[in-house]
């Protein structure tokens, strides 16, 4: 099958096209200028240079394509580059399905996210929108909403190694998030994912009718706490850490004030997120992959001793 990929040379984009060329596909591959040298090469790989606001790019990209899958998703905003979530998870999708539509493809697979509600943050909002146009068009569609993803990043941004280069590595007692006001809060849930099997996920529900018109969540097989996922990410590299409680209410005060600030480590949209936690059961994956999902245990994290 000839596949269209917007958002390829990401970090789960990345690991989708080698999973889609080892399934026999062949790949076309939107790519940003400046990013040439994160996009896969060689047989079965056509890459066509241009950004998610030109349409004669993603035409070129769609052009005798049988599918389109769409990934592209960011985690914070920066307005002044031109990057928000509105245009990069809401109106590229809008593109996409409307230049798609033209040329008469139908078969949509879309990266959304676990958790999108229409009323809530900017990022929920616009993951949701993108799904509602996606279902109300002409299109064979399923929805993937994995829950937080993780492995080898390939120089990519990723939770665990975030994880690791934000608290793990520094010399200081972690930050162990939770819900409420007193020190013994409910924890902050989250069922990691891993990117290797949400990658199978894609490629399995490609040719599969029954997967159309179906939303997945993904998870991993574990439901783990903030803080055991810290201890894990610092198992993987023969750390300990310390930790001193924090409410999530509290971190709110400067973020309100700070997250305007690139440097600022967490943005109040991403605090509202990680209060709701980010759990999903591991049945549908089971169902895609035929296979039991990756733990996010110390032994798949070892691509953190890098």
């Amino acid at each position: 099958m000839k596949v269209a990929i917007i958002g390829g040379t990401g970090f789960l984009g990345s690991h989708i096209v080698d999973a889609m060329l080892e399934a026999g596909h062949e790949l076309s591959l939107l790519v940003r200028a400046g990013s040439e040298g994160k996009a896969q090469s060689g047989e079965g790989i056509r890459t066509v240079s241009g950004d998610i606001d030109s349409t004669s790019a993603i035409r070129e990209t769609l052009e005798g394509a049988d599918a389109v899958v769409y990934l592209i998703g960011i985690l914070r905003e920066h307005p002044k580059h031109g990057i928000t979530f509105e245009k990069t998870q809401y109106q590229g999708v809008v593109d996409v399905a409307d230049i798609a539509s033209e040329l008469g493809i139908r078969r949509f697979l879309l990266m959304s996210a676990n958790g999108v509600e229409a009323e809530a943050t900017a990022y929920q909002r616009t993951k949701h929108e993108a799904e509602l146009y996606v279902e109300k068009g002409d299109f064979d569609a399923t929805i993937f909403r994995p829950s937080v993803v993780f492995g080898d990043p390939r120089g990519r941004m990723e939770f665990a190694t975030q994880l690791h280069q934000d608290i793990v590595r520094l010399p200081v007692p972690a930050i162990g998030f939770h819900t409420g006001w007193n020190p013994f809060g409910g924890p902050v849930l989250m069922s990691p994912v891993h990117v290797r099997d949400v990658a199978m996920a894609f490629v399995a529900a490609l040719d599969d009718p029954a997967t159309i018109g179906q939303t997945y969540e993904l998870g991993g097989p574990e439901t783990l706490s903030w803080v055991e996922m810290i201890r894990r990410v610092a198992a993987a590299v023969d750390k300990r850490k310390l930790f001193i409680p924090m409410p999530i209410g509290l971190m709110r005060i400067p973020a309100t004030l700070l997250d305007w600030i690139p440097a600022f480590p967490v943005t109040r949209d991403q605090l509202t997120m990680l209060e709701q936690g980010n759990v999903c059961p591991d049945d549908a994956l089971q169902s895609l992959t035929g296979r039991q999902p990756k733990a996010f245990s110390p032994e798949n994290l070892d691509y953190l001793r890098v």
